[in-house]
């Protein structure tokens, strides 16, 4: 078997799906790490590499010198899903490395012409002792992908602890190095900071923000919808309430899944947007694809259905780890159709560069499932390429969007607190459907019952910063935003989008000197109690945000934009204060001050 040598080269063909520029050579950041991984020769190394910058690549380079050098025999892939052995197997064979992603435990062997095995995490646990006597058997270099899934359950913890202390050597990747539970991932580094809790410690860090800048990746914009929704509750009370306004937490969960059922208009409404969107994107990337990410198997037939009559063309449904899912992603990868479906699991790890167009349509709302959401869609190809997200207006969501480019570590001891804001507040049953199978829609309680819904375009989301007025869907606004070209450099998005709003805005002042010549158009004191709650709520959550990207905390963020602008506390301040505030925040964040 032929395995690279120590050139920092990989064959011409791989990785022949790499960003633009680099299908023969390593990465800046890949070369770097690499550097660094041979002269301290570690034991363990953990690599966090945001979603996309070709961590794959980084781990196959560095199994090819250690086999290379002669200081590993064997090589054992742990990935969270059976379609990523494929994967793994498919881009290991590309760089001269046959891994067998068939091997199962309780086989003990596989055939000679394999230099490793890719298994999953779940299949670690059920035999871990297997594992341990193939790793002692062998030089052997385990590579844990997406390494936080081994503190999803004890049991996991525990079996990936077991198999795979005795190995010589230990490559830990992962894109999001965050969890919101208290679970240690295993042979991660723990360090206590000046707070007193224990942080997860990486041995090299690309982040979205570098990748960005390299032009690894893409620029994601996201547009978010909001709408007025009607449900009934379980104690069989109607309610209605607006997407994205100040609701409780119970509220505001049960107002998106009205929002998410495939039998309303809501989401009919944003599929529509969003294919609108696709075929935008597809003038400059004739290949470009969509994925709408479903919380459940019955949601994504529906949805499925829905998109086969907007487009007129089935689009293809992804169930999780079913036998064919590896095949139908791979099909879907390399033809030119235009939509996938797939339940959130899927969502992790799958690679398919043309993927440009997204709805995340799951009621999933932790940060680290987000982030692995969006990355399905940032990996570039050429310069230029956006990715465009379609959200709900969801106060947690948005915040998660605003802070694409904060760099995060997984945080032992941190105390369940939501009055602050804080978006790290552990979730436990919100994790527990984050990383459990999906089933058909299980979850959702039998007696709520979704009346009625419509969709109305909100604001788009990018680099921190909020655009648009809040136009009603099939708006003039809206149509502005969903025709941004497909192919801009990170700064010209961001010009776009302020040219695109100042015009909004114009159009809007226009409309209302039109309708209404004879009000007074001298503004009021103070708003209604609700208009007051709306721009409370957006000053919350402009504050969050830019606590998450300075980490300055939130008293302090609102002490300092009062002495900018005077005024008393958000708590009695009148609109046109809050308005003030909310608008410097915003030109903190387009001029990324720290």
């Amino acid at each position: 078997m032929h395995v690279p040598g120590g050139s920092g080269v990989l064959p011409p063909a791989y990785p022949d799906r790499a960003a633009w520029g680099t299908a023969s050579k390593l990465r800046a950041w890949q070369a770097e790490a690499l550097t660094q991984y041979m002269e301290t020769n570690p034991r363990d190394f953990l690599a966090v590499a945001t979603p996309g910058a070709g961590k794959t690549t980084f781990a196959l380079t560095v199994a090819a010198e250690l086999l290379h050098r002669r200081l590993i025999d064997r090589i054992t892939v742990v990935t969270p899903t059976e379609h990523l052995k494929v994967q793994w197997a498919d881009a290991a064979d590309r760089a001269g490395i046959a891994i067998d992603p068939a091997f199962a435990g309780r086989r003990g062997k596989t055939n000679q012409d394999f230099t490793g095995v890719a298994v999953t995490y779940a299949g670690v646990a059920v035999n871990p002792l297997a594992f341990r006597v193939r790793t002692e058997r062998f030089k052997t270099l385990v590579i844990l992908d997406e390494v936080h899934h081994g503190g999803d359950a004890l049991s996991w913890g525990e079996g990936v602890r077991e198999a795979f202390e005795p190995a010589a050597r230990r490559l830990c990747l992962t894109g999001t190095p965050f969890r919101s539970d208290d679970n240690p991932i295993p042979f991660v580094t723990y360090e206590h900071g000046p707070d007193g809790h224990a942080r997860s410690k990486a041995d090299y860090t690309y982040g979205y923000g570098h990748a960005l800048r390299d032009h690894v990746v893409r620029p994601v914009i996201f547009m978010s919808y909001s709408g007025e929704m009607r449900w009934r509750t379980k104690a069989g009370d109607e309610v209605a309430a607006r997407l994205g306004e100040p609701l409780t937490k119970d509220l505001t969960a049960q107002a998106l899944r009205t929002a998410l059922d495939p039998t309303g208009e809501w989401m009919g409404a944003v599929l529509g947007a969003a294919d609108k969107r696709l075929t935008e994107v597809r003038r400059h990337m004739p290949d470009a694809g969509g994925l709408v990410i479903s919380g459940d198997q019955n949601s994504a037939r529906a949805y499925a259905k829905t998109l086969r009559e907007i487009t007129g063309q089935a689009p293809t449904v992804v169930l999780s780890d079913e036998k064919a899912a590896s095949k139908k992603i791979q099909k879907f990868s390399e033809d030119e159709s235009r939509w996938m479906v797939a339940v959130r699991m899927v969502s992790e790890g799958v690679d398919v560069p043309r993927l440009a167009v997204g709805v995340y349509a799951t009621p999933t709302s932790t940060p680290l499932f987000f982030a692995q959401a969006v990355g399905r869609f940032v990996r570039a190809r050429k310069r230029g390429e956006t990715a465009s997200v379609f959200v709900p207006s969801v106060t947690r969501l948005l915040s998660f969007a605003a802070e694409m480019e904060v760099e995060r570590d997984h945080v032992l001891g941190r105390k369940n607190n939501n009055e602050d804001g804080d978006i790290f507040a552990l979730e436990d049953d919100l994790l527990k459907k984050a990383n459990e199978a999906e089933g058909a829609s299980d979850e959702l309680d039998a007696k709520f019952e979704a009346l009625g819904s419509d969709a109305s375009f909100d604001r788009v989301v990018f680099d921190g910063g909020d655009y648009g007025t809040g136009g009603d869907q099939a708006s003039d606004e809206e149509l502005d935003f969903l025709g941004l070209p497909g192919l801009l450099e990170p700064d010209q998005v961001r010009d776009l989008l302020r040219k695109r709003q100042a015009k909004s805005i114009a159009a809007q002042k226009r409309s209302q000197r039109g309708s209404d010549e004879r009000e007074d158009p001298t503004p009021t004191e103070l708003a209604t109690h609700e208009q007051i709650a709306l721009l409370r709520r957006d000053l919350n959550g402009l504050v969050a945000a830019w606590h998450h990207r300075t980490g300055q905390p939130h008293g302090v963020i609102h002490n300092d934009l009062r002495r900018k602008l005077g005024g008393p506390a958000a708590a009695q301040a009148s609109s046109e204060q809050l308005k003030e505030r909310i608008e410097l925040i915003r030109h903190w964040a387009s001029q990324r001050r720290a």
